[in-house]
């Protein structure tokens, strides 16, 4: 399913984006339980309130329905990604996109993120630690197919950070965006909560069996002719990806590449 591609016709049967879809959202529900403070802004006889801060890294679907939840909670929303073309997705959500004087790009085919050089890796990580000082909430959500997460959260930048502060890291399983998370568990170090989640998916059941399930039959349904019966056309822009092996042999390009260079 992770090899479906990222093209238009092949939007519903898209696991990778249902399910990143429930992350995203989770992900800030579980930040604003951890946050010692309101997210939206109050007026009260007791006085007034202002809003949590929250910082999304990385716009792709889980980052961008981060930032539509975040911003639903009240909370006062930046978003930063190394490819440009989302800049308006962001700011369409209400959110301000994080810019430097030096602009910072790295956009891969289909849409995805490609690895940065080290020179443009350095400058991000400014960009990202200058706005950590004034945040209560950061999701992480970047990825890189194939690779290990990028870090893009030091544990110098952690230090900085008000205390109390909460990072969710969606990426901890693939090596993690902060330096200090842990998959499946929850860190304190220097005052800030590191959350690491686990399969957020599986926190909402329903909706989230409901899409993948739609994706599954989407997708099942190009492998079957008007028949019925096992069609495997592998000239079928979503077939001919997506198929691993076939007659003994791999037919992916991803697989190979990965198998030749011993990484799977």
């Amino acid at each position: 399913m992770e090899l479906v591609p990222r093209i238009t016709r092949a939007q519903s049967m898209d696991a990778l984006s249902s399910q990143a879809t429930v992350a995203g959202y989770k992900a800030v529900l579980l930040a604003a339980n951890h946050l010692p403070k309101f997210l939206p802004m109050f007026t009260t006889a007791a006085g007034t309130i202002r809003p949590a801060k929250a910082l999304i890294l990385g716009a792709g679907v889980a980052g961008l329905q981060a930032i539509a939840t975040a911003r639903r909670l009240g909370a006062v929303v930046e978003a930063f990604d190394v490819r440009p073309a989302v800049k308006e997705q962001v700011e369409s959500l209400g959110a301000s996109f994080l810019e430097s004087e030096e602009e910072v790009t790295a956009e891969g085919e289909g849409g995805y993120a490609k690895e940065l050089t080290e020179d443009q890796h350095h400058k991000e990580l400014e960009l990202i630690g200058d706005a950590l000082a004034d945040t209560d909430i950061v999701i992480t959500t970047a990825q890189i197919p194939g690779r290990e997460a990028p870090v893009l959260i030091t544990e110098d930048m952690v230090k900085t950070m008000k205390y109390g502060s909460v990072i969710v890291d969606l990426a901890s399983e693939s090596g993690g965006n902060c330096e200090l998370s842990k998959a499946g568990e929850t860190v304190l170090a220097h005052g800030v909560q590191i959350l690491g989640p686990s399969n957020l998916p599986t926190s909402i059941p329903v909706h989230s069996s409901q899409m993948y399930s739609k994706n599954i039959v989407t997708l099942i349904s190009e492998f079957l002719g008007d028949d019925g019966e096992l069609q495997l056309d592998f000239e079928n822009d979503v077939v001919g990806p997506s198929t691993v092996t076939h007659g003994g042999e791999v037919r992916n390009e991803r697989v190979q590449s990965a198998m030749q260079s011993n990484s799977l």
